[in-house]
């Protein structure tokens, strides 16, 4: 049988929202901003659990409004400077919480499915989560939600100006979550600590991720207006 896992990175501070909160837990619409992109993967019922990786002096995780979302959530103090070793030490601690062997040996974890979404991106709704486990869980490689690029995109050169026009076909706006297997994520990583996500390793080592198309609205929060625009997606959506 095929285990899916969730693993939401959440040790960095989002300096470019400024103020002493890391962006991940400014309130939105009522609760803590990365309990919204929680609770999406904590209700897909094909998901096993849910690990969040803080760093290890958190000491702003907001625990009590995170026990809403049940015993699927488990708390991985393992966060590092980069991305990819917060995804590492929650890849690690994923094993150890399931009593799972990294190897792929018999009640190993190596085959089973992890999807790894930004603790800053919370539109995602349990649709979209269900929608990439059907289209890219019987992918050879995995996938990523993602959106075509629709605006003119330009180059600028070192003064500001316009280097050249780049043709926008064929490109896409990745999103997350992304869903890789548990074996070939970490052995991506740990070749290629560099990348800024999970599919940029994925395709150093030569394979080609599966894009499944995925709207706007699952936009990561980068800057205090995007708040607003995620406060409003959140509340006039039909489904959670």
């Amino acid at each position: 049988m095929t285990n899916y896992y969730a693993l939401v990175p959440a040790a960095g501070s989002g300096s470019r929202m400024g103020g002493a909160l890391p962006k991940q837990y400014l309130p939105l619409a009522g609760r803590p901003l990365i309990w919204h992109a929680l609770f999406a993967l904590c209700a897909t019922p094909v998901i096993g659990a849910v690990f969040v990786v803080l760093a290890a002096d958190d000491t702003a995780w907001p625990g009590e409004a995170m026990q809403t979302l049940g015993p699927k959530l488990h708390v991985l103090r393992r966060g590092g400077p980069t991305r990819a070793q917060s995804v590492l030490g929650g890849l690690q601690g994923m094993a150890e919480v399931l009593g799972r062997t990294v190897g792929g040996t018999a009640g190993g974890i190596a085959d089973d499915w992890v999807l790894v979404h930004d603790a800053a991106r919370p539109c995602l709704s349990m649709a979209l989560v269900e929608k990439l486990i059907a289209e890219a869980g019987e992918d050879a490689v995995g996938g990523l939600l993602a959106s075509p690029v629709v605006d003119t995109l330009k180059r600028a050169d070192d003064d500001g100006r316009v280097a050249a026009t780049v043709p926008r076909t064929g490109l896409w706006q990745a999103q997350t979550p992304q869903m890789f297997r548990y074996g070939r994520l970490r052995e991506a990583l740990l070749r290629h600590p560099e990348v800024t996500d999970e599919a940029g390793a994925i395709e150093a080592m030569g394979f080609r991720p599966r894009l499944v198309a995925s709207p706007a609205t699952n936009f990561k929060v980068t800057h205090s207006a995007d708040l607003h625009l995620a406060e409003w997606i959140l509340q006039n959506r039909e489904t959670p």
